[in-house]
């Protein structure tokens, strides 16, 4: 164990009120959004997190502010598409703090808005490469640590376009329609080890990333117009219900926050 992470773990140790004190936390997509606000959220929660993106840069800032308020962190730079990088990753968390009992699924693309006879093939094979094959690496890479801890949780941040059709997003909704299916079937392979799994849907978050997007689809779309635009922050209340069910809770369950059907 490096000195960062002796230093993370003696942080964290001086807090035995929270609710996740003792638990380690893998969170991909962690460099911005919600991602690095749900690093943040689990750390003052107790947990020791292992903060994962690929942009070494953005980790630094994300890890620099948990380590400063008090908590502790360490930071992963990891390609989700790419097995062997996954496996790093889930070894180097383990390792770093002695196993792992939460998975955040956070990392994932959009597609380009075309129409399927329009889309770029490469584009859309990326799209499902990270939003599902690297939620299945992920959750694949994590199951031997939360079995030998005796249970765990996974949470998968899903979307309402993988339970609707809309026209225009096909990578992306497909991409979420077979995470969900794939959140199901781990749900029912894992409970017998005490692992829940659930979906958490978001709805429509505004980050520096989707800002424009939905200004313009809020215009656009009648369906959007009284809908609850949040900013990552209104996330972390459900996400950390979950995070704290005890264990043998609801798993398989889709847990959304978006106002209405969209």
């Amino acid at each position: 164990m490096g000195a960062a992470a002796r230093q993370s773990l003696q942080n964290a140790r001086m807090n035995t009120s929270k609710p996740l004190q003792g638990k380690v936390a893998i969170v991909t997509g962690a460099g911005r959004g919600i991602g690095a606000a749900v690093a943040g959220a689990l750390a003052r929660e107790g947990a020791s997190v292992c903060c994962v993106a690929r942009s070494g840069t953005e980790l630094e800032q994300v890890v620099g502010d948990i380590r400063g308020a008090g908590g502790s962190a360490i930071a992963s730079v990891c390609d989700i598409s790419n097995p062997s990088s996954v496996e790093q990753m889930a070894a180097f968390a383990s390792s770093s703090f002695g196993g792992v009992d939460l998975l955040v699924a956070n990392a994932g693309v959009s597609s380009d808005g075309k129409p399927v006879e329009e889309s770029d093939i490469e584009a859309w094979r990326r799209t499902v490469d990270v939003n599902l094959f690297g939620t299945y690496l992920c959750a694949r890479a994590v199951i031997p640590a939360m079995r030998s801890r005796g249970g765990g949780k996974i949470i998968t941040i899903g979307s309402g376009m993988g339970h609707r059709a809309r026209g225009g997003l096909s990578a992306y909704a497909c991409s979420k329609a077979a995470t969900w299916m794939l959140t199901r079937v781990l749900a029912n392979e894992l409970g017998p080890y005490g692992i829940d799994v659930n979906e958490l849907i978001p709805g429509p978050v505004v980050t520096a990333m989707t800002a424009t997007d939905f200004a313009s689809q809020h215009l656009a779309a009648p369906a959007l117009q009284d809908e609850w635009f949040k900013s990552p922050k209104d996330v972390l209340p459900l996400l950390l219900f979950l995070a704290t069910q005890p264990p043998k809770g609801p798993s398989g369950q889709s847990f959304g926050l978006a106002r209405r059907e969209m």
